[in-house]
């Protein structure tokens, strides 16, 4: 089965970006905006009892996240995603880099880029239009995440989660 882990904003930036995926975003319907803590990984019964157990470990000791989604960027030319930036922080790294080396399940795809997808899976001339368009417009909210959750995909290719673990911590 295939899993990720992510952690949700608040309804009002969820919104935001909605405003933007329904539009642009491919994957509207299978999942709720989000910041991806850790890449697509597969792992059976017995693997995601242990997983489960070493995220609620992580959990307890890093405090709830602190996020400001700061400008809207694209990942142009890897991928013609565009995304509200999270700016990077100690706090966002160490919980990133300490679910990675718990788990030891698969490498990230990718360099760890704090991000809520708004659009994504279009031509090179769409997204030019769309960026041009989204990078006038802009972003600028603060928040606190105090959660994040272990997800699952269904067979139709949407999400859900598996299991919520809160950030308790000090780190």
């Amino acid at each position: 089965m295939k899993y990720g882990i992510v952690a949700f904003p608040s309804k009002k930036l969820q919104d935001l970006a909605n405003t933007y995926r329904k539009r642009y975003d491919p994957h509207y319907a299978l999942i709720t905006p989000h910041m991806t803590l850790k890449d697509v990984f597969e792992a059976d019964e017995t693997e995601i009892g242990e997983i489960t157990k070493k995220l609620e470990d992580i959990a307890k000791r890093f405090a709830p996240l602190e996020i400001h989604a700061s400008r809207i960027s694209s990942f142009f030319p890897t991928t013609n995603a565009i995304y509200f930036r999270i700016e990077p922080t100690p706090q966002l790294e160490n919980i990133h880099n300490e679910i990675q080396d718990q788990l030891q399940i698969g490498q990230s795809k990718h360099v760890f880029v704090p991000h809520i997808t708004i659009a994504q899976k279009m031509t090179d001339s769409e997204h030019d239009d769309i960026f041009g368009q989204l990078r006038m417009t802009g972003v600028d909210e603060k928040e606190t995440i105090d959660r994040f959750h272990l997800l699952y995909q269904l067979q139709d290719g949407s999400w859900t989660t598996y299991e919520t673990f809160r950030l308790s911590g000090a780190e």
